[in-house]
């Protein structure tokens, strides 16, 4: 892999596009709630991302995906395509916002709640935003991806939770998905550099029960093998000599936008 550096003016593109990205979550939350459909949701996206930020949905037709957002319910994993269901006290959901803005990417995720969640499904939440917050405090110059990985899988099952291994992370900026592949698994001390100057996304999916996933016949909605709910969380972050900065960073998280590494 060849580290795919960016300069100065393509930092400042890519905090644009990640604030955008941000911003789509923020105003879509207040809409996430039973008896409205995750195709109603896709509109209210995209009208915001075209028209208020006079921006570009990535998904729309990358690839062939027909809408503009990725809805993801329960047992989605990823890749939820929007359709006409009507969300149900509950639900979890997950929503995964990219914007292009003047050719970069920002990509996001997160989980919301339909009403009052199970126990179940609000530790597996926890659990996941914590599995990406901990990935996020280790990233820095000359940190393997191995020990990021290594991290998530770790934390995800000391809560006897599985980690995704089919779908992972990746290297952003003009391109939607570039190298480096970022997985949400792996041994300390083993696999790609980070180097200062590089934009990437980890997003960690996180299933209550076993790790194996299937696809459904539309070609993209992804799902547990045994039903069991999924959850993620994604960031796209800047690595910088000491830590990261999150380009993605809500107003209703907590973290600090440039963390130092632990």
């Amino acid at each position: 892999m060849t580290a795919n550096i960016k300069t100065a003016a393509e930092i400042e593109k890519m905090r644009i596009a990640g604030r955008l990205a941000a911003e789509v979550l923020e105003m879509i939350g207040p809409h996430v709630k039973a008896g409205v459909t995750t195709d109603e949701l896709n509109t209210l996206c995209h009208d915001y991302i075209v028209n208020e930020q006079q921006a570009i949905p990535a998904p729309l037709n990358y690839h062939g995906f027909p809408k503009s957002i990725c809805t993801s319910v329960n047992q989605v994993i990823c890749h939820g395509i929007p359709n006409d269901k009507a969300l149900k006290d509950g639900d979890i959901i997950n929503i995964d916002i990219t914007v292009i803005k003047d050719g970069y990417h920002g990509d996001t995720s997160k989980m919301f709640v339909v009403g009052k969640p199970s126990i179940m499904a609000e530790r597996l939440i926890r659990v996941t935003q914590e599995c990406l917050y901990l990935a996020l405090k280790q990233v820095k110059n000359g940190v393997r991806l191995g020990d990021i990985g290594h991290t998530i899988q770790q934390h995800a099952e000391k809560h006897s939770y599985s980690v995704v291994r089919e779908y992972c992370g990746h290297g952003i900026g003009a391109v939607f998905h570039e190298d480096p592949q970022v997985l949400h698994y792996g041994k300390p001390g083993t696999g790609e550099v980070l180097k200062s100057g590089m934009c990437l996304t980890i997003e960690p999916m996180i299933n209550a029960g076993g790790r194996h996933s299937k696809m459904l016949k539309d070609g993209w909605t992804v799902v547990t093998k045994d039903r069991s709910l999924s959850a993620q969380f994604e960031h796209t972050l800047l690595v910088t000599d000491d830590g990261c900065e999150i380009l993605t960073l809500r107003s209703d998280e907590t973290l600090e936008r440039h963390l130092t590494a632990e």
